[in-house]
């Protein structure tokens, strides 16, 4: 890893990232992105969250959910009692936002120059916010990789295998952290056990927002 050849400054060169590891088949790249690009996507969810608020969403069981969120892209993710499925508008009825371009410029370095991404969800976790072990099945083509973005708080995830009730691990991730779900864990259940509280100052007020980039249809 190439480090600044200025003893003053001891911060890894932008154009310098760090290797996956691997998990069950999951890559996480950890620290991929400095603070200044991390400052940066927080102003561009900003402006998403401007243009189509965060909502509490609802399960079909009728149960709130413990996150808040909202989306960007050709399509959004919703739940409520009809069910989980995509949507082209907000539950407000305003259409979604464009992805923001250095949401994009991940998914091009990481993915694809060639297909971009139809959906940016955007989840927010207060403290005791969590999310259950779930597989992200509601694509058309698992050839995709899922690419997931965390800023802010530590958050403990667990991914397990392509059945439920298998053997699962936890890693923390921490804020600049990039992680994809593709080929054989592309089905993967995964979740949020919990989100440390205080581990990061990126977010004024505290919280962690995570970014899930996937190809729909």
């Amino acid at each position: 890893m190439k480090i600044l050849e200025n003893p003053q400054q001891s911060r890894i060169e932008p154009t310098a990232r760090p290797a996956a590891a691997d998990l069950g088949g999951a890559k996480l790249f950890s620290g991929w992105l400095s603070p200044e690009e991390q400052r940066g996507l927080v102003e561009a969810v900003r402006a998403v969250a401007e243009a189509a608020p965060f909502f509490t969403p609802v399960t079909p069981w009728g149960k709130p959910m413990s996150v808040r969120m909202t989306s960007a892209g050709r399509y959004g993710w919703v739940t409520d009692r009809k069910g989980y499925r995509y949507s082209a508008t907000h539950p407000d009825g305003m259409d979604w936002p464009a992805i923001p371009a250095p949401v994009l410029a991940i998914w091009r370095d990481l993915v694809s120059a060639d297909r971009e991404p139809d959906c940016c969800l955007v989840n927010f976790y207060r403290e005791g916010a969590r999310m259950g072990l779930h597989q992200d099945r509601d694509e058309a083509d698992f050839s995709w990789p899922v690419l997931s973005v965390s800023l802010g708080d530590d958050a403990l995830f667990r991914i397990g295998g392509t059945t439920r009730g298998g053997k699962t691990r936890s890693v923390w991730l921490r804020s600049g952290d990039v992680l994809l779900l593709g080929g054989e864990a592309r089905l993967a259940y995964h979740g949020i056990d919990r989100t440390e509280a205080g581990t990061s100052t990126l977010l004024p007020k505290g919280g962690r927002i995570n970014l899930t980039l996937r190809v729909v249809d």
